[in-house]
C-alpha cells in the first residue's frame, strides 16, 4: 500500500506542478516564478496536512523527491511555452490546467484521507476527511493567491465540493472494502466530478444570483 501511495503522490505532485506552472506561464512569470508556483501548488496542501498532523518538518523538507519533481515538471512547462503559437496559448493552458488540476485534486484528496487514517485517526471520520480536503485544495489556494486570482474553492465550478464528496466516499469505502479500493474510488470520483463540472460549467449559486 505504501508503494501505491508513493506512486500516487508523485503523479499528483507532477499534475499539480503542471497546474501551478501553467498558471505562472499564463501570468507571464519568469522561470523562477514558474518553478515557485509549481512547488507551491504541488506541495502546499501536503505541508498543511503535515502541520495539522504535527509532522515537523513537513514531508517536502525531508523527502526532496517531491519538490524536485515539481521543479523539473515546472521547467518543462516553461520550456514548452516557447514552442506554441501565441493565439493557441490561452486555450491550451486552460485545458492543461483543468485536467492537471482535476487529477491532482483527486489524488491528493485520497492521499490526505489515507494519511489521517494511517496516523491513527481512522475513528475520527471528520478529521480524516478534513485532511483529505485540505491536502487537495491547499496548494491550489496558495497558487491562486500568488497569481492574484480569487481562490478556486470560492468561485470555480464545483471545486471544493468535489474534494469533499471524494473524502466522504473514501471513508465509507475504507470501512467496508479497505484502503486500496477507497483510494481508487476517491481519486476517480473527484477527478471525474471536476472535469465534468468544468466541461458542463456546473456551479453552486453565486452571490447576486449570477
Amino acid at each position: 500500500m505504501n508503494i501505491l501511495i508513493l506512486v500516487l503522490e508523485l503523479i499528483g505532485t507532477a499534475a499539480f506542478a503542471v497546474s501551478g506552472a501553467t498558471t505562472a506561464v499564463r501570468k507571464k512569470m519568469d522561470i523562477f516564478g514558474v518553478a515557485i508556483m509549481g512547488i507551491v501548488t504541488a506541495c502546499g496542501g501536503g505541508v498543511l496536512r503535515d502541520l495539522f498532523l504535527g509532522k515537523l518538518p513537513p514531508v517536502m523538507f525531508t523527502a526532496p523527491v517531491y519538490p524536485l519533481t515539481a521543479i523539473g515538471i515546472s521547467i518543462i512547462v516553461f520550456l514548452m511555452s516557447f514552442r506554441r503559437k501565441p493565439h493557441h496559448h490561452l486555450a491550451f493552458y486552460e485545458l492543461t490546467q483543468t485536467i492537471a488540476d482535476a487529477l491532482g485534486l483527486g489524488i491528493f484528496t485520497a492521499v490526505g484521507v489515507s494519511a489521517g487514517i494511517s496516523s491513527g485517526y481512522g475513528g475520527n471520520a471528520f478529521f480524516s476527511m478534513f485532511l483529505g480536503v485540505i491536502t487537495g485544495v491547499g496548494g491550489g489556494v496558495f497558487r491562486d493567491i500568488l497569481a492574484g486570482d480569487p481562490p478556486s474553492i470560492f468561485v470555480r465550478h464545483i471545486y471544493a465540493l468535489a474534494s469533499i464528496a471524494g473524502a466522504v466516499l473514501f471513508v465509507l469505502c475504507w470501512r467496508f472494502f479497505g484502503t486500496t479500493p477507497a483510494v481508487i474510488v476517491c481519486t476517480v470520483t473527484v477527478t471525474a466530478i471536476r472535469i465534468l463540472a468544468a466541461g458542463f460549467r456546473w456551479s453552486l449559486p453565486h452571490a447576486g444570483g449570477e
